[in-house]
Parts: structure tokens; C-alpha cells; sequence
């Protein structure tokens, strides 16, 4: 199974003087996937949940590859890595066609937003991203 992956044109604004991606705007492309892949499930707004809950960045291995460039048009990844009660872990990658751009490995945790301790995944959610994640790892 293909990775869940979203088209993202590269602006004016994304670049430095150069016509260069700045290398920070590679965490809001992988942000926007994964918020779509959220919404795919139903989730209209996936950081703020049911019961007080929040989705938070905790962690996150970036490694930059190759330099994107103004006009580019960018296919960015997201597939579950991890599945853990209180925590999802995303690979990701932002891909100009076939090739590499930068990739990364970001831990999402869920936590209670008073008190920003960790707190389980709703059920549904937790329901929704085991099986996606099942599903591919059977078909890797």
C-alpha cells in the first residue's frame, strides 16, 4: 500500500533569498499531511480531541536530503511508524517525483490539555490508526 501523500506547490513565501525551501517549512508540509490523513478519518480538527485531549508534536529526526526549490511541486508522505496507547509515530517524506527530498520521523503524543500530560488515544481514534497501520504492514 502507498503511503497516505499530499501534493504541496512550493511559493515564493516557503523560500530564503536563494529560491531555496527553508529547511523549517519541511515541518509544515509533513504537519499538513498529517493532518490530512487525520481528516481522512473524520477528524475535522485532529490536534484539539474529544475530553480535553490534545495531539502534540513531542519528537522529531529530520534528515534533509536535497533542496527543493520555488515552483516545485511536492508529493509529502505520511504513514504510521508506531502505534502506542498515549503516542503515534509518523514517517514521512517530501519527494519531488521519485526523488528524496527530506525525511522524517515525527512522535505525535496525546495528551490531557490541562494538565499536558499524557493521556490515552481516544478508542476511535486509536481504532482507526491501528488499522491503518496494520494494513500496511501487511502489504510492506
Amino acid at each position: 500500500m502507498q503511503p497516505f501523500n499530499i501534493p504541496v506547490r512550493v511559493y515564493i513565501e516557503d523560500t530564503d533569498a536563494g529560491g531555496i525551501v527553508y529547511y523549517v517549512n519541511y515541518l509544515k508540509y509533513m504537519e499538513r499531511s498529517r493532518t490530512e490523513f487525520l481528516r481522512g478519518f473524520g477528524y475535522d480538527k485532529p490536534a484539539i480531541l474529544e475530553g480535553g485531549l490534545l495531539l502534540v508534536v513531542h519528537s522529531a529526526q529530520i534528515n534533509y536530503r536535497r533542496p527543493a526549490r520555488l515552483d516545485n511541486l511536492l508529493s509529502v508522505t505520511a504513514q504510521i511508524h508506531k502505534l502506542a496507547r498515549t503516542y503515534v509515530e509518523f514517517q514521512q517524506q517530501v519527494l519531488r517525483g521519485e526523488e528524496l527530498l527530506c525525511e522524517g520521523l515525527i512522535r505525535i503524543a496525546c495528551v490531557d490539555a490541562e494538565s499536558m500530560k499524557p493521556s490515552a488515544l481516544p478508542a476511535t481514534m486509536y481504532q482507526h490508526l491501528d488499522q491503518s497501520f496494520r494494513l500496511n504492514t501487511i502489504e510492506s
